[in-house]
């Protein structure tokens, strides 16, 4: 009796230390895994987003932090061909239309430009200082580009308010 009281007690020690040791890697390898990176290569956060704006304290305040990607595209009709050029992608603000007035402002916008993009029910996005040379757009925001990472399971819900600018 006493033999097996002795085995039994080893392979319980055992158990919960082979136990431990798996708990302790999973734990580790969670750990080393989610590390945040956050050089300008990596882009994976908003917050990596919101902090390479021009002007994050207004872009944030006043819109929404934005990648802006610039690419030219040319087509030939004969032969019918469609060709696209390397796409380049910088840091961007696009602002809410009621938050206009800022680049009003600043003078950075004429009224004839802030007219013909209220007509349209558009909006402005720039990129570059807002103090220095601005490349500002009048942009229109794409309702048929769905978001499907919304609604799917586990994901957060977002608010509606916060998709319309």
């Amino acid at each position: 009796m006493n033999r097996k009281s002795s085995s039994s007690a080893f392979n319980y020690t055992s158990l919960a230390l082979f136990g431990g040791v798996f708990v302790l890697g999973i734990g580790i390898g969670i750990g080393v895994s989610s590390t945040a990176n956050l050089s300008p290569e990596n882009v994976a956060s908003r917050e990596v987003i919101d902090r390479s704006a021009p002007n994050p304290e207004i872009c944030v305040q006043y819109g929404a932090s934005a990648v802006v990607m610039d690419a030219r595209i040319f087509m030939t009709l004969n032969p019918f061909n469609v060709y696209i050029s390397q796409p380049s992608m910088r840091p961007g603000c696009v602002l809410r239309t009621n938050n206009w007035s800022i680049l009003e402002q600043r003078g950075l916008l004429k009224p004839d430009q802030v007219r013909d993009c209220k007509n349209r029910m558009n909006t402005f996005g720039f990129t570059g200082t807002l103090e220095g040379s601005p490349d500002i757009s009048c942009i229109y925001q794409n309702d048929a580009a769905k978001n499907f990472f919304i609604n799917q399971p586990g994901a957060g819900v977002t608010a509606p308010e916060s998709d319309k600018f």
